[in-house]
Formats: structure tokens, C-alpha cells, sequence
């Protein structure tokens, strides 16, 4: 598994905290020192913090699990939906819906009434309507996109969720928590990190540092997904040669 080496975050920006007044005190174990007036975060922590839910986030991919990534600051929004897409994981980059996990049957009737609206195109439904009702359905499946498509295949609860900025994204953490569902998360030094499992602590606002943690995450999910990929084929084979051995006999 790659390794992201204190330079490398150094150059980010990883380090840069928020104004020393913002500061939440049981971030104290990850800042390094005060900077005219700004946290600046430990990056020998961040290394070591990173590498450890890597590993993790590394494992439940390997198992088949889901991941699922929430980022709805505008700095955040598309370098998490293009990172994340490749690994083909869900994410919410729009509003979170109240109930998201709470009450995930709710949600999962709103995506496959987009299921249902895209039938209607193809099994003649939509010959049969007005061009208004038509226009309605349509905007509707507009909506129902921008906030659950991708989640669409989401058909359970996620094994996890990796959250960027726990402040802004307090409803999602409170929601994994009460359902005892593992927390990864960019943890600033204005955010509290005992409210998530593996708080990395990083810089949450600069587009720089945000990519560089997504990059090494989603690296180790792909990792992840490789070696399943491996482990069905080689039992594939295994199976394959068992049975050419009964055929003989």
C-alpha cells in the first residue's frame, strides 16, 4: 500500500489549521504549534493516522462491503465524486438527506422510483401520456438524480462512511453513530475527532489537501477491490481444477 510521506502533505497544505479562537481542545494531540494566530497540525500524526484508516478502509473493500463518502462543501463536492467514482463507491456530494441511514428504506423507495420512471421510457408508458405529464415525470427524475443517483446502487447500509469536514456533515456522523456504523473522517482542528473511528487530522477546506487524502484512500480501496478480484480467481481455478480431478476419476 502506498505510503503519503510528510512532504508530500507538507506541500498540500495538509498543516494549515484553522484560526487558534476556532479551536476545538480535544484536537490538542494533533496540533504541533501555533502559527500568528493558526493551528498548525502535526503531520507525523497525519501519516500515521492516514495509514491506519487506509489499512482499515483497505480491508472492508477486500470483504465487498460499500464505503460510503459524504462531502457537501463546494471545495470538496467534485474532487470526492470524481475520486470516489473510480472505485466505484457511493457518495452524497448534494444536501444529505435527513434519514439517509436512519431510515434507509425511505430512500431506497426514491431510487427505485427513479428505476420505475426510467421503465416508463422503454416499456411504451411514456406513448401513452401528455406531453405535461411527460414534463413532469421528467423533472422529477431530475431531481431524484442530483440527489440519490449516486447512491443508486446502494441496495444496504454502508459498512462505513468517510466524511470530509465533521462540523459541516454533523447530521451523517450522528446518523452513522447511532447506527454503531464505522466513521472515517478529515477532522480539522475546529472539529472534535472522538466523534469518529479514524480521525485523520488534515486540513478540510484547501482543494489541495483534500485531494491528496482522497487520493491515498480511494488508492487503498482499489488495492482492496484488486485483491478480492484475485482471491475469487484463484478459487475460481482451485474449483475449476477440482472438478477436472472427479472427471478423471
Amino acid at each position: 500500500m502506498s505510503r503519503v510521506t510528510t512532504d508530500q502533505l507538507l506541500e498540500a497544505g495538509v498543516h494549515f489549521g484553522h484560526l487558534k479562537s476556532k479551536w476545538n481542545p480535544n484536537m490538542a494531540p494533533y496540533i504541533f504549534m501555533e502559527r500568528n494566530g493558526i493551528h498548525v497540525i502535526d503531520l507525523n500524526k497525519t501519516v500515521a493516522k492516514l495509514d491506519e484508516a487506509s489499512s482499515a478502509m483497505k480491508q472492508i473493500a477486500k470483504s465487498g462491503k460499500k464505503i460510503l463518502f459524504v462531502a457537501t462543501k463546494k471545495q470538496a463536492k467534485e474532487i470526492v465524486a470524481d475520486a470516489v467514482k473510480k472505485v466505484n463507491m457511493p457518495y452524497v456530494t448534494e444536501r444529505w438527506p435527513g434519514g439517509m441511514l436512519t431510515n434507509f428504506a425511505t430512500i431506497r423507495k426514491a431510487v427505485k422510483k427513479m428505476a420505475a420512471i426510467d421503465k416508463m421510457a422503454t416499456d411504451g408508458t411514456y406513448e401513452t401520456i401528455s406531453k405535461k405529464e411527460k414534463l413532469t415525470i421528467s423533472r422529477e427524475r431530475e431531481k431524484l438524480e442530483i440527489q440519490f443517483g449516486s447512491i443508486a446502487d446502494m441496495t444496504r447500509l454502508p459498512a462505513a462512511l468517510f466524511i470530509v469536514d465533521i462540523v459541516k456533515e454533523h447530521i451523517a456522523v450522528a446518523e452513522a453513530r447511532r447506527l454503531n456504523i464505522p466513521t472515517f473522517a478529515i477532522v480539522d482542528t475546529n472539529s472534535n475527532p472522538n466523534q469518529v473511528d479514524y480521525p485523520i487530522p488534515a486540513n478540510d477546506d484547501a482543494a489541495k489537501s483534500i485531494s491528496l487524502i482522497l487520493e491515498v484512500v480511494t488508492g487503498a480501496i482499489a488495492e482492496g477491490l484488486s485483491e478480492r478480484k484475485h482471491d475469487k480467481e484463484k478459487n475460481d481455478d482451485v474449483k475449476a481444477e477440482a472438478v477436472e480431478e472427479e472427471s478423471k476419476d
